[in-house]
C-alpha cells in the first residue's frame, strides 16, 4: 500500500494514519469515517428514534461540540427530530464562563435551540461555594458529576426532551470501566451502558453517540472543522483518580494500538455475561426531588444533606429553574 495517498479514496495526501487500523485517511475520508462511526453506534445500539427530541449536553469543550456538530448533520435527514443543546454552569470562577459562550455561541451558529442551567440554580450554590462550606469533602469530581447529571436531567425534561445525548468518547467509557473494577463497583459496572433505559419509561434515556470514538480522533475532526474548544482546564481535574488512569489508558494506547477498541469489546462482553446473575437495580423517585434514585434519596440529596424519609413537604427543596 502507498502511504503517501489514502488508504481508503486512493486520490488525495494522508491526512490522519489509524494505527489501530494500520490504514492512512485523508481529511475527507477521516471525517466521513468519524460520522459513519457515529451513525453506525446509533444505529446499533438503537438510540434514537426519527421523531426524538435530544436534549444534547454540551459543555463547551472538544467532545460535546464535535457530538453536537455531528448530531446536526445526522438530524438534517429527519425532519421531525428536534435538537436542544443543554449546558450546565457548574460555578467554577475563571473556568465555565469561556466554555459556556462557545457553547452558546455555536448553538446559535448550527441553528440549535441552547438553555443553560447552573447548580446555583438547581442547589443554591456553584460549586465552588459548596466546596468551601464542606470541612470534610469527597474530590470535587465526585459531587461535580453527580450534579451535573441531575441539572442536565432537570433542564432535559424542562425543555420537553425525549432523550439525552452525553459525549462519552471511547477513553471514557474504558476509563470508567476500569475505575468501577478498581474500586469493586460490581453494580455500577453492570449499569454502565451506551444505552441507558428506564424499563418503566418515567425517566429519559441517555444515550452516548461517541463511545466508540477514541478522544484523540473526536479532536481532530473537530479542529478539521475549524471549532473553537474551551482553553482552560478545570482546576479540580487533578483531585482524580480518573486522571491518573487516562495517562495510563493514553500510554499503552500510543505504545500498543488497538488497546481502548479491545478494552471496550471485552467490557462489553463481560457486562453481558454478568448481567443475567447480577439482580437489576429499580430507579425509584427519590422521594426529596423526584429525579431518578436506587433508594428512597438520590445521591444528589445526599450530597447537600437531606436525611431521613420524606413526608408530605420536604425538608429540603431542590429548585427547578424556569428555562422558558
Amino acid at each position: 500500500m502507498d502511504s503517501r495517498i489514502c488508504g481508503r479514496c486512493g486520490s488525495h495526501p494522508p491526512f490522519y494514519k489509524r494505527e489501530y487500523e494500520g490504514v492512512a485517511l485523508c481529511k475527507g475520508c477521516f471525517k466521513e469515517s468519524i460520522v459513519s462511526k457515529v451513525r453506525r453506534t446509533i444505529s446499533r445500539w438503537k438510540m434514537f428514534e426519527p421523531n426524538d427530541h435530544i436534549a444534547v449536553a454540551v459543555s463547551g469543550g472538544k467532545d460535546s461540540l464535535t457530538m453536537l456538530m455531528i448530531l446536526k448533520k445526522l438530524a438534517s435527514r429527519f425532519p421531525s427530530t428536534k435538537l436542544t443543546a443543554i449546558t450546565v454552569d457548574e460555578g467554577i470562577a475563571g473556568y465555565r464562563e469561556e466554555a459556556v459562550g462557545l457553547a452558546e455561541d455555536y448553538s446559535r451558529k448550527l441553528d440549535v435551540a441552547h438553555e443553560i442551567v447552573s447548580f446555583k440554580d438547581v442547589f443554591g450554590h456553584g460549586l465552588d461555594d459548596f466546596l468551601r462550606q464542606k470541612s470534610e469533602r469527597l474530590t470535587a469530581c465526585s459531587y461535580c458529576g453527580v450534579f451535573r447529571r441531575k441539572a442536565i436531567n432537570i433542564a432535559a425534561r424542562k425543555a420537553g426532551a425525549t432523550k439525552i445525548a452525553t459525549a462519552h468518547n471511547l477513553d471514557d467509557v474504558v476509563q470508567t470501566y476500569l475505575l468501577n473494577l478498581f474500586q469493586g463497583d460490581v453494580d455500577r459496572f453492570i449499569r454502565s451502558s451506551p444505552v441507558l433505559r428506564d424499563s418503566r419509561g418515567k425517566f429519559l434515556t441517555r444515550v452516548k453517540p461517541l463511545c466508540e470514538v477514541p478522544e484523540r480522533e473526536i479532536a481532530l475532526y473537530g479542529y478539521s472543522e475549524g471549532l473553537v474548544f474551551q482553553s482552560a482546564s478545570c482546576p479540580y481535574m487533578t483531585e482524580a483518580l480518573r486522571n491518573e488512569l487516562r495517562s495510563i489508558v493514553n500510554k499503552l494506547e500510543i505504545a500498543h494500538p488497538g488497546v481502548l477498541h479491545s478494552s471496550y469489546r471485552a467490557m462489553l462482553r463481560l457486562r453481558g455475561l454478568a448481567e443475567p446473575g447480577i439482580p437489576s437495580s429499580t430507579l425509584v423517585p427519590c422521594n426529596n426531588c423526584g429525579e431518578p434514585a436506587s433508594s428512597e434519596l438520590c445521591e444528589a440529596c445526599r450530597m447537600v444533606g437531606v436525611s431521613g424519609t420524606l413526608q408530605e413537604e420536604p425538608t429540603h427543596s431542590i429548585l427547578i429553574p424556569d428555562l422558558g
